[in-house]
């Protein structure tokens, strides 16, 4: 069946609610299905027009996400615009129409071709009236976001603040009344771009698998010559306060020892780490691992650095240990197939979120479940998100991986089993299934069910 436009009528959505089997989910997120798999006719949104722009972190995958809003845009009818540096450019008026040709030859590139930048004004309500103000002259009233949980609060506080700020521009004689009618509801869509994964509504985050690959290129490379002068290498991660890349990484490296907020250590770490080493070097390994994701804390919150392992390690086993930090590495290089793959199908989904906005639909982010493209509620997500480190600053660290989610919780127990020195004592003990399952959680699974939207054209 076809509506007006011509465009296959979509089927009716339904919000399904996220199956989980963590006891007592404090907070459950109800996604809405997304148009995967659906056909839409060329042009069946015509006389829209979309803005998309970065903001925050860089994070590779991006620019694949971004080149997906544009192709799908322009295909389905709507005039798309580059909103460059971020908010500033908002501000400024920085704002560029985008075409077909203008989004090639960059979906392997990581960072953001349009660029990303902070801005003091945008937080200023008049910075804000200046960002609506170059927004509404080319007609624009539909946002796409990439960025991080503050860049996707502060877009649906824009949002939220939309019609008093078309009422002061016309009160102030800079738009006319037609401008604002052709404007009178701003729609967001957003799409988290960070390396850490640490946003609750997604199973994974434009960037992170790009980000451990680069870990884990570094960790093979440092393996060799760890090996060669039996040395104990301690890798810093990224990950601010979650411990996503660094937990992972350690399964994947099989490291000794990984430290991660959401797990933290006994005060007594010291001894238990040297003891795990001094073993692991009496059972014949000449080399030693360990993981510290940069927002590591013991069980009382104070903070562990790189530095405090490795001094730990020289005063207590007097083995030649080095630090690597990797830093900002881990934002670049090319994006990896997962992210490209997972830029693409967030960036056309958002563009058909946009296009289904009615006045009333709050603003959502586009996420990962399982192996599906859905709509989240942004705001439910960022919440969820900052109660994983109102979690951690209570000690409250069980809940804490809670709220991370069953991937993470999977990701943890498989650690904690392939990660001891010495085999079970019965073989019922180690329970395989929990192990397969946690190496699915990974999420390196790109399966064959990629139910492509980009076979909506998005070439």
């Amino acid at each position: 069946m076809a509506d007006h436009t011509g465009r296959s009528t979509p089927k009716k959505r339904e919000l399904v609610r996220l199956e989980s089997t963590i006891e007592a989910d404090p907070m459950k997120v109800v996604p809405l299905m997304g148009s995967e798999g659906e056909s839409f006719r060329q042009g069946c949104y015509a006389g829209k027009t979309i803005a998309v722009f970065t903001s925050g972190g860089d994070a590779q995958g991006m620019n694949a996400a971004v080149r997906a809003v544009v192709r799908m845009g322009i295909y389905v009818g709507c005039k798309v615009y580059y909103i460059n540096e971020g908010y500033q450019g908002m501000v400024d008026g920085n704002i560029n129409e985008a075409t077909w040709n203008s989004a090639s030859g960059i979906v392997e590139r990581g960072g953001t071709v349009i660029g990303s930048a902070r801005c003091m004004e945008f937080r200023e309500r008049e910075g804000r009236k200046r960002a609506a103000l170059n927004l509404v002259q080319r007609g624009i009233s539909n946002l796409v976001v990439i960025g991080g949980d503050g860049s996707l609060t502060g877009a649906n506080e824009f949002r939220l603040e939309w019609s008093s700020l078309l009422d002061d521009l016309l009160g102030d004689g800079k738009i006319t009344p037609e401008q604002k009618e052709a404007c009178i509801n701003l729609n967001v869509v957003g799409m988290v771009g960070s390396i850490d994964n640490d946003f609750c509504g997604t199973d994974m985050t434009i960037g992170a698998d790009s980000a451990l690959h680069r870990i884990m290129e570094a960790v093979d490379a440092i393996s060799t010559t760890a090996h060669s002068h039996q040395r104990t290498f301690v890798l810093e991660v990224m990950g601010r306060h979650c411990g996503y890349l660094a937990l992972v990484a350690a399964i994947s490296s099989e490291a000794e020892y990984v430290f991660i907020p959401e797990w933290p250590p006994l005060t007594t770490w010291p001894d238990q780490l040297c003891r795990k080493l001094q073993r692991t070097r009496e059972a014949g390994q000449r080399l030693n691992i360990v993981l510290v994701a940069e927002g590591a804390i013991d069980c009382e919150g104070t903070p562990i650095s790189a530095e405090d392992v490795k001094r730990v390690i020289t005063e207590n086993l007097h083995q030649d240990t080095r630090i690597t930090v990797l830093g900002h590495v881990q934002r670049g290089g090319k994006a990896s197939a997962f992210d490209r793959i997972l830029g693409c199908r967030m960036g056309a989904e958002a563009v058909i979120a946009l296009m289904e906005a009615t006045p009333s639909t709050p603003a959502c982010v586009i996420s990962l479940d399982g192996n599906l493209a859905v709509r989240v509620p942004l705001m439910e997500c960022v919440e969820k998100t900052k109660a994983v480190q109102k979690a951690m600053n209570e000690k409250d660290f069980d809940m804490a991986q809670r709220l991370r989610g069953k991937s993470f919780i999977n990701n943890l127990s498989a650690y904690r089993k392939l990660s001891k020195i010495h085999p079970p004592s019965s073989l019922h003990a180690c329970n395989l299934s929990d192990i397969q399952c946690s190496a699915v959680s990974i999420k390196y699974n790109l399966q064959a069910k990629n139910r492509s939207i980009l076979q909506n054209n998005v070439h």
